[in-house]
């Protein structure tokens, strides 16, 4: 059994009859124990993500070796000061700051902000996952506005915003509904522009500027306020989007790892301690060697 899948700490002090904070002393002390020995000398590949740590505006930041699907450091926040933790953490562990070539992130200016400070060798891709959450939110903004004056549009948020293949048929069917009555819908219009963007990631690296150059355009002249606001922000953030046909990774890994997560919370719960949860998440990604006494 994995440690993802096993049960709540305060299950097992239950079962044990003890209480669940020595339990947590246990962990906390083993974890730390383990990665007092971890090596990411050949770390050069970190993708960046946060998760939150419970209700509100409360979050942790991982940074994990894309290369070998690992939990590198976990630190609260999700501020430039957390990629000056990771970097001390990193060359604590034999890391070279100059080694790591490549990282990926979403758009938080924070995050870059980090990066270029901490790690000015490294070149920024930015997660094709949070580059569509733009126009995604763009779309539904329009649509949103859209609603007031054509209430059709109502309860169909997730039609504009679901990629074709994964809507159930009669979803399909009225999607295509609105699109090709004479309605002249404005999210109509958005959901061309968000759906065109998409072939962006399939084109080949010499052709890929050139298609982005021609949706930038469609898009900022396209009178659609979200739409070109979206548009802006993917002009802002050009390199880091491109680099992706170079560098071709994202931070899929981390949404794996963040459902482990929060799958575990849920079962716990929520965490008394962020120290905790930051320990638990270790366990489940941390890839952990440890040394028990025998």
């Amino acid at each position: 059994m994995t440690m993802a899948k096993a049960m709540p700490v305060k299950s097992i002090a239950d079962i044990v009859k003890e209480h669940d904070t020595r339990i947590w002393r246990v962990l906390n002390h083993y974890v730390h124990q383990s990665r007092q020995g971890a090596d990411f000398s050949t770390v050069t590949e970190v993708g960046i993500d946060e998760t939150s740590s419970k209700r509100g505006h409360n979050y942790v930041s991982l940074f994990v070796d894309l290369k070998a699907s690992q939990v590198l450091f976990v630190t609260e926040g999700k501020d430039a000061s957390t990629l000056e933790r990771f970097k001390t953490d990193f060359e604590e562990h034999h890391g070279d700051p100059s080694h790591i070539r490549e990282v990926c992130c979403d758009m938080s200016p924070a995050f870059i902000k980090g990066v270029e400070k901490q790690f000015p060798e490294a070149h920024l891709t930015f997660d094709k996952f949070h580059v569509l959450k733009v126009i995604n939110e763009a779309v539904d903004e329009v649509r949103r506005q859209e609603q007031q004056v054509r209430p059709e549009l109502k309860k169909t948020r997730y039609l504009w915003l679901k990629n074709p293949v994964n809507l159930k048929a009669n979803q399909t069917a009225t999607l295509e509904a609105l699109r090709v009555k004479k309605l002249n819908l404005k999210t109509a219009r958005a959901y061309h522009i968000r759906m065109n963007f998409q072939e962006f990631w399939s084109q080949p690296l010499p052709a890929a500027e050139a298609f982005l150059k021609k949706w930038y355009f469609w898009a900022t002249h396209s009178r659609l306020v979200p739409i070109k606001e979206a548009a802006y922000t993917m002009k802002r953030h050009w390199d880091g989007i491109l680099r992706w046909f170079t560098s071709k990774i994202n931070n899929g890994i981390l949404e794996g790892i963040n459902s482990l997560i929060q799958a575990a919370k849920a079962r716990a719960r929520g965490y008394r301690t962020v120290k905790n949860l930051i320990t638990m998440i270790y366990l489940i990604g941390g890839k952990l060697e440890f040394r028990l006494p025998t």
